[in-house]
């Protein structure tokens, strides 16, 4: 395997020693069993193997081969194919600087990765820029003179993330020399009126300010961060455009005000999240309060009005975007996996820059969640948008086809999902910006490295998570100064939870439980020991009483995962009734499923519902449903039915069926 550029770790995101952080990803974390440990397997089994193939199909490399040989016609896709080249690349440079990644696979990822390095270095110009769509669709039009739906800065960014990664895991520059060309060529081309550079604007697709960033990280160029920060500043009047509605308003690449004002996220919601992801970078480099302060106040936005309960973002298809605050519909959420990746890299972003626990509280549902779904549980289809509503009869409405898909013609989540699992470990551990203590911000079983007082401290972490509630560390190496251990504790399990170091339960004074976090501090030794217990009983959840959608409705959880029933699932019913005329019994409670046969082998629950009869029809017309308020609708009776919930990330994943994560209650 090549060595790590440095001694620190191969981290998606990794301030610079100035940066203004409470947090550093300074640990380094190996998953070696269990959910992600799997989950990971696959996506570098199937998803990340067959990347190759799958670009080479949708003509993504032959249009970079165009380029390269100075075609100037023939260029097949959207004008942003380049960038799932880009993510793929960065996917497998994180899957190659993986410890546990097979060697026969390493060998292949190096192979291709060069393979790739190459294609790109030949078909970039000898001025630095480098885009396929532009160079061979429409060499005519001027460079960065169309950049509102051009995407020319939202590809060079993934070139950017998937060089740093390539060099921050093996060393190689053969990727990081084209990015850097690429960058100063930006440099050079972009900046304020009087600056005399020719490009006084910003991208329609953010993305590009924090690849920027994480150059300047890797490079020690500290310009990109300049770069960065201007073009964070040039929204709010980039575009002129009077439109009103649409995707030609400018709320819908956040061009409506400048960031530093926005009073709620808005748009477009995979560009909204990168650009803030962009501002937490700056902030975190620049020490800006201000931009610190907007960052803070837009995710607060999001989470609090605009967030699924999947932790899915994203209410309107027309758009891809958000909508009013609390309008989530659940049939037509689109909740694209892509906007939920983005959530994750904010909100990493924002917890290493806050040490807030409710950064990765809300990481991890989404991880699980609406992240997850995203791709099949053998790692070969994918979903671009996530409804948590799939109504009786819409399933085949237009004829039976299957939910999932193997490719898109805009193919921005496969990808996507790839480098993110792949680069999974990085999200998992930090350290104080003093040294004094070790944080684990999400669970999974293997080993964390991390410098802490002085010293190299080595845990092993055990567990089921999430399918059980014990997570057991033990300590395998330490120094001898005393230092602090922060476990996460989710706010579902914030009031039950049980600890125990070296199997006695701590002295008060020992442990210090606050705004999340649970800290110890101590002298450890080699041997010591802690088990975290969190209470993974299954609950029922409402939504704010503004969620129209979810009004009169309950949601199931167990841990971090979010359940829904799929009509696979559903008991024998009379030919006439359906899923959507089932109605739960909250006062049944929760059971736990002795299925064996759910899919992914996961852990299903069971719920007690009755059926809901079909009012009557009005005497005066038959044919209308809808009934005078004063006419009572019938109460859900018969004998009870039970229900099998399974995870959402595991739905769409057998026939095309109806499904509901939210389920009408019989009191209401």
């Amino acid at each position: 395997m090549p060595p790590s550029t440095s001694d620190r770790p191969a981290a998606p995101a990794r301030p610079s020693e100035n940066a203004t952080v409470a947090l550093r990803p300074s640990a380094r974390v190996t998953v070696t069993d269990g959910f992600w440990a799997e989950r990971r397997r696959v996506n570098a089994r199937v998803s990340i193997a067959q990347g190759p193939d799958r670009l080479t199909e949708a003509g993504n490399l032959r249009n970079l081969r165009r380029a390269a040989d100075g075609e100037t016609s023939g260029y097949e896709g959207v004008p942003f194919m380049d960038t799932d080249v880009h993510k793929w690349l960065e996917a497998a440079a994180w899957q190659l600087g993986d410890p546990t990644t097979e060697p026969e696979q390493a060998t292949e990822l190096a192979a291709r990765i060069s393979e790739f390095a190459r294609l790109l270095a030949d078909a970039q110009q000898p001025s630095g820029y480098l885009n396929s769509y532009y160079q061979v669709a429409k060499p005519e039009v001027a460079h960065f003179t169309e950049l509102r739906w051009g995407h020319e800065l939202y590809t060079a960014g993934h070139l950017i993330q998937a060089a740093v990664a390539h060099h921050r895991c093996t060393g190689e520059r053969e990727l990081l020399d084209v990015a850097v060309r690429l960058a100063d060529h930006l440099g050079a081309t972009f900046g304020p009126e009087g600056s005399g550079r020719p490009v006084d604007s910003v991208d329609g697709h953010p993305e590009i300010e924090t690849a920027l960033v994480e150059l300047a990280r890797e490079t020690g160029d500290t310009r990109h961060v300049e770069l960065a920060g201007y073009f964070l500043g040039r929204y709010g009047g980039a575009f002129p455009t009077r439109a009103t509605k649409g995707t030609a308003r400018p709320g819908y690449c956040q061009d409506h005000l400048p960031l530093r004002e926005a009073p709620a996220v808005t748009g477009h919601a995979v560009r909204q999240l990168y650009l803030l992801a962009g501002a937490a970078d700056v902030a975190t480099e620049t020490g800006e309060a201000e931009l610190r302060a907007v960052a803070e106040r837009l995710w607060e936005d999001m989470a609090t009005r605009q967030s699924y309960v999947t932790g899915g973002i994203g209410a309107h298809h027309t758009d891809e975007g958000f909508g009013h605050p609390y309008e989530l519909p659940n049939e037509r959420a689109y909740a694209e996996t892509c906007a939920a990746i983005a959530a994750v890299q904010f909100g990493w972003r924002m917890a290493l820059l806050t040490g807030e626990a409710r950064y990765s509280d809300l990481a991890e549902r989404t991880l699980y969640n609406a992240v997850l779904c995203g791709v099949s549980l053998d790692g070969d289809t994918y979903l671009y948008d996530n409804p948590l509503h799939v109504r009786d009869g819409h399933a085949d409405q237009e004829g039976p086809r299957p939910r999932r898909t193997p490719w898109f013609t805009c193919a921005c989540c496969p990808p996507n999902i790839m480098r993110l699992l792949a680069s999974l470990p990085g999200y998992l551990a930090s350290t104080s910006a003093d040294g004094s203590t070790v944080q684990i911000h999400q669970y999974a079983t293997g080993t964390v490295t991390a410098p802490v007082a002085g010293a190299e401290a080595a845990l092993r972490l055990t567990t089921d998570y999430p399918w059980d509630g014990r997570i057991a560390l033990t300590v395998e190496a330490t120094g001898s100064a005393p230092w602090a251990l922060a476990l996460r504790v989710p706010h579902w399990s914030a009031d039950n939870w049980t600890l125990l170091v070296n199997g006695v339960e701590p002295a008060a004074d020992a442990r210090r439980y606050e705004d999340g976090w649970l800290r110890l501090r101590r002298s450890w030794v080699p041997g010591d020991t802690v088990e975290l217990t969190l209470d993974l009983a299954p609950r029922f959840v409402r939504a704010d009483p503004r969620v129209d959608a979810a009004r009169g409705c309950v949601a199931v959880e167990r841990g971090p995962l979010v359940y829904c029933v799929e009509g696979v699932d559903l008991p024998a019913l009379p030919e006439e009734l359906g899923l959507d005329d089932l109605a739960v019994d909250t006062t049944a409670g929760i059971g736990i499923s002795e299925r064996e046969d759910l899919p992914g082998g996961v852990t299903g629950l069971t719920l007690v519902a009755r059926a809901r009869r079909r009012a009557a029809p009005d005497a005066h017309a038959p044919w209308w449903p809808y009934r005078a308020a004063t006419t009572a609708l019938p109460e859900p009776d018969g004998e009870p039915l039970t229900l099998t919930a399974v995870p959402y990330y595991a739905w769409a994943n057998r026939e095309v069926s109806p499904m509901r994560v939210w389920l009408p209650t019989t009191g209401d």
